[in-house]
């Protein structure tokens, strides 16, 4: 998915299919203006319409009765379209189940002029993006936490400089291929789209932490009804999350 435009405005859905509650949120994003607590997030959330709904057919984030699941999504989606005036065509899927996991791969490459350009860049978050292709898992986040040129750590944002190789810590989160494709077929029952699935503590890390907060380190804990997720953040990255089922 791609991030909008800090100019645009634009419709959202997004579905998270918890152990105890399936929910749908409608929302529209606005441009926002400049501001000293929330410095990297461009646009501000006008909720149109929420629909909640008994998780059936889903245990731990799971799907575990395929028919009872798309049901309560058909059920929570209508609610929520009904609320809002508005019908979808898609949603931003949060996971919390699926064996969430998390490791950081370190890559490298060399460059073909003397700076650093896009096209390095693209390079190398492709070239630790490969190592993290594991039997049965599927990378949800590809986080570069940080760059080094020609082995200096500690680069924020390395295009326009000098040097002659270029390399990315990389954070991946990965989850059980085998969850997320049966996630993604209840949604698809419904005949609503997928624009992106998202790791729910890392969207738990981005809604609810200030950029001081993240700059300075945290650990988030969300407790759910079947699933407990935590995130860590540390220099405005996300680090590490994992979930336990409880």
């Amino acid at each position: 998915m791609r991030p909008m435009p800090p100019k645009k405005s634009g419709i959202i859905a997004v579905l998270d299919i918890g152990t105890s509650k399936i929910v749908c949120a409608i929302a529209r994003l606005k441009p926002r203006g400049a501001s000293d607590v929330l410095r990297r997030r461009t646009h501000s959330i006008d909720v149109l319409g929420i629909g909640h709904t008994r998780a059936h057919g889903v245990k731990g984030g799971v799907v575990i009765d395929m028919a009872r699941a798309e049901l309560a999504i058909r059920q929570a989606v209508d609610m929520a379209e009904r609320a809002s005036g508005v019908q979808i065509a898609s949603v931003i899927l949060g996971v919390s189940g699926a064996r969430l996991s998390s490791q950081h791969y370190e890559a490298a490459v060399r460059l073909t002029a003397p700076a650093v350009e896009e096209f390095d860049i693209r390079r190398v978050l492709e070239a630790a993006s490969t190592y993290a292709v594991g039997d049965g898992r599927a990378v949800m986040h590809a986080l570069p936490v940080g760059y080094s040129l020609d082995g200096r750590r500690g680069i924020g944002e390395p295009c326009g400089m000098l040097g002659r190789e270029l390399g990315v810590d990389m954070h991946v989160v990965t989850g059980d291929l085998t969850s997320l494709k049966n996630l993604v077929l209840c949604v698809e029952r419904c005949h609503l789209g997928i624009e992106a699935m998202v790791a729910a503590p890392y969207a738990a890390a981005l809604s609810s932490l200030t950029d001081d907060e993240m700059e300075l380190g945290v650990t988030l804990i969300d407790m759910g009804a079947g699933t407990t997720t935590f995130s860590i953040v540390s220099g405005g990255h996300c680090v590490y999350v994992d979930g336990i089922a409880v």
